[in-house]
Order: structure tokens, then C-alpha cells, then sequence
């Protein structure tokens, strides 16, 4: 990727910012998760990571359906593929976007209340057809150790594990909804292999109780995603072998259950396969510390700020300078990487040692491709947006030269 941001940079006169996606990578990656899933599970991918439709038309052929959590989002799906399966869920959903989940075809809706149940059943029925719908269940308990949780906390998400029985009774009652099963989407950004095939465990025990205690034909169980990244060390990430050979444990342990397990991942999709680069235009000292501004920043770059941590990235060297005086340059020593933006907040990584770095090199920000730009408030100030480039070739570390799609 050096060598392609270098010559990128080399056809360019202005500042070099821009993300840059690695299709092939992103191909090789969820083809080896799509093949090593057991065959009763099924790989959704939750286009709130990155809703980007180059992003969507390379894994439309591979994943077996999209998770959307809005009609635009559904709208989005339908501009890639007429036909594809649609899971649609959010914790508020308005008549709008029901009826636009009727109109589009969606696969499952997933329930978040019983006020949104009576309100699904009601537009179905004037509609003359029936939804086929998940219950979101907020468990009590979740995975200790994820960064967010969405159950098992109070929270806005799903139907309370203890009032789920009530939401059951309802169901089977409402003549234009179709239980189908449950939906267990409880955390994000979980590096816990072992915790996350126990937690599988923990839906299925719930899923069999209250499919047996009320005569539920399930055909669902939804998992959710919740799949991490860990920004921190790039070296160790999700051990997904390790969950696959526990979660062939799990699936062993409740054989009796005839149904399809779901699993809708974002993040742990196309979080590799992008990167976000910004050349240095700047390097000051203040207070004692060593700052690096950008063309670029939290406007493109969100997540870190909003985590609060350092993003991983690597020094790319531009021997190019244009102009007659000195450049600019820090060596052995700890940088901030701090954006164009005029706030404080404006930080993309704290104190990092870099062995050399100069104004007029660009920095490239790894595991980039989720929750990057989708999340991020892109006309903040005015700022230009950055390129969105494509590589494309026959392989990984294809000697040829890459191709560039450019949008």
C-alpha cells in the first residue's frame, strides 16, 4: 500500500487525503469467513459500517444479505440488488419506514417494543399481507469485556429479557406479523473469541426455552454482530478459527434445534481492507510536545475521537519538496496527530514514537474501513472532502500495477 499512496501522491499537485479501499483483501477476507461458517449459519453484513456501494457491489455476491437500520439504508440495498436478503432493524422505526420495509421486500424485521409490534401488525394489515418479524431481545446479562453495549445495560435496544414472554403472547395473537424467531444483537467491537461462542451459547439456551414454553416454530436465532477490531494492537485481532471451532461446539451441544443462526458484522467485514491517508501539512512544538497537522482529520476520520484512543497508522515518505527553504521534520521522537479542524478535539493518535517523520509525508491510518467516514461530520468547517479510491487487481500483492476506480 506504500508504493500506491506514493505514486497516487506523485499525480497529484494539492495536499494528499484520501481513503483508499483494497477490494481484492476485502473479497479474500469475507470469502474465508463465508466458508468456514458451519452450513446452518448464515453472514449478514450491517451496511452501518460503511454504506459505500463499490463497498456493497464487492460483497453482494459473497455475503449472504445485508442488516440495514433505516429506509434509507434499505434504499441503499435495493440500488446494488433487487433481490438480496434484508434484515431491518433500529430501535426506532417510523410508519415510513415499515411501509417502505413492506414495498422493498424485506426478509425480517426485527421488533424492538410492543408498541412497534401492534404498530407493524397494523400497517400489514391494511396492506393485506403479513411481516415476517424477529423479536430484539435486551438480555441481562451480555459479553463483559465489549467497548459498547447495547443489552444487558439499560438501554434504548430491544424488548426487555424479562418482558419478551409478554411480547410473545402478543405476537401470536396479531394476525398480520410472523414470529419467526429472536434477535440477540447485545455489543460492538468484542475481542473475545471464547466469550462471544458462550454468548451464541446463552441465545440458543433462551431461544429453545421460549420456543419450547410457547409453541414457537423457530426458524431464526439473529446473534447479531459485535465483532471487534483491535485498534490498539493491530497484531491481535478476533481469533475467528478459535471461534469457529467453539462455535461447532455450541452448534454440537443443541443439534436438536432445526434452525438458521444469523450473524449481521459490520465492522469485523471491511474494517481491514481501508485505509485513510492525509499528508502532513504542518509540524509545531507547543508545550514541550510535538504536533503533526493534517490535511484531514476527525471531519473524515471520526472514530477515534469518539473512542477516545489512538488510531494505528504508518509513516509514508514523500521525498518530493517544492519549496526553497527548510523542511520541516521530527526524529526519535513522540508526535500528536492532530487534524485541520480548529478544536482541540481535532486528535486522530497521542503520543506516538516515530523515528522520522517530515512535512509533506503522509500518514496512512490502517482498519480504516468501518466507522471512518459513514460516522463522520464531513462538511464541518468546509473543509474539501478526501478522494475515495478503489485498488483493484487479480490478487494480493499482484506484481502488476493496481487499478483505480475513481468516484
Amino acid at each position: 500500500m506504500e508504493k500506491i499512496v506514493q505514486a497516487l501522491r506523485m499525480e497529484r499537485e494539492k495536499p494528499f487525503c484520501a481513503y483508499i479501499y483494497d477490494l481484492p483483501k476485502l473479497r479474500q477476507h469475507v470469502n474465508q469467513l463465508v466458508t468456514t461458517l458451519p452450513s446452518s449459519c448464515r453472514l449478514f453484513y450491517a451496511i452501518k459500517a460503511n454504506s459505500d456501494e463499490t463497498l456493497m457491489k464487492t460483497l453482494a455476491p459473497i455475503v449472504h444479505g445485508f442488516e440495514v437500520a433505516s429506509l434509507g439504508e434499505i434504499e441503499k440495498v435495493r440500488a446494488v440488488d433487487q433481490k438480496i436478503p434484508i434484515l431491518f432493524g433500529g430501535p426506532g422505526k417510523t410508519q415510513e419506514e415499515i411501509e417502505g420495509a413492506i414495498h422493498y421486500g424485506v426478509t425480517l424485521l426485527h421488533v424492538e417494543s410492543l408498541h412497534e409490534l401492534q404498530l407493524v401488525n397494523h400497517i400489514a394489515s391494511q396492506k393485506g399481507t403479513t411481516v415476517s418479524i424477529l423479536l430484539r431481545v435486551n438480555l441481562r446479562h451480555s459479553v463483559p469485556n465489549a467497548q459498547l453495549k447495547m443489552a444487558g445495560v439499560p438501554t434504548q435496544f430491544g424488548i426487555d429479557e424479562v418482558e419478551v414472554p409478554q411480547a410473545i403472547a402478543l405476537a401470536k395473537k396479531l394476525p398480520n406479523v410472523k414470529l419467526l424467531g429472536f434477535h440477540f444483537h447485545a455489543m460492538s467491537n468484542n475481542g473475545d473469541s471464547k466469550a462471544h461462542a458462550a454468548f451464541v451459547d446463552h441465545c440458543y439456551e433462551l431461544a429453545k426455552r421460549w420456543g419450547k414454553e410457547w409453541d414457537i416454530d423457530i426458524s431464526y436465532v439473529n446473534v447479531g454482530g459485535g465483532i471487534g477490531i483491535n485498534y490498539q494492537n493491530i497484531d491481535e485481532q478476533f481469533d475467528w478459527d478459535d471461534f469457529m471451532k467453539s462455535l461447532h461446539r455450541v452448534l454440537e451441544k443443541h443439534k436438536d434445534a432445526n434452525w438458521q443462526t444469523l450473524f449481521e458484522c459490520g465492522r469485523y467485514i471491511t474494517s481491514s481492507c481501508g485505509y485513510y491517508a492525509a499528508e502532513v501539512l504542518d509540524i509545531k512544538q507547543n508545550h514541550g510536545r510535538y504536533f503533526c497537522v493534517l490535511r484531514g482529520g476527525s471531519h473524515h476520520l471520526r472514530l477515534p475521537a469518539a473512542w477516545k484512543q489512538s488510531h494505528p497508522f504508518t509513516i509514508v515518505p514523500i521525498e518530493k519538496w517544492s519549496y526553497p527553504f527548510m523542511r520541516p521534520e521530527v526524529n526519535e521522537s513522540e508526535i500528536t496527530v492532530a487534524g485541520e479542524l480548529c478544536t482541540p478535539n481535532d486528535i486522530l493518535a497521542r503520543d506516538q514514537f516515530v523515528s522520522r517523520v517530515r512535512v509533506g509525508d503522509i500518514l496512512l491510518f490502517s482498519y480504516a474501513g468501518a466507522y471512518g467516514w459513514a460516522i463522520s461530520h464531513h462538511d464541518f468547517l468546509s473543509h474539501p472532502h478526501p478522494e475515495h479510491l478503489y485498488v483493484e487487481s487479480d490478487s494480493i500483492g499482484h506484481s502488476d500495477a493496481p487499478k483505480f476506480v475513481e468516484i
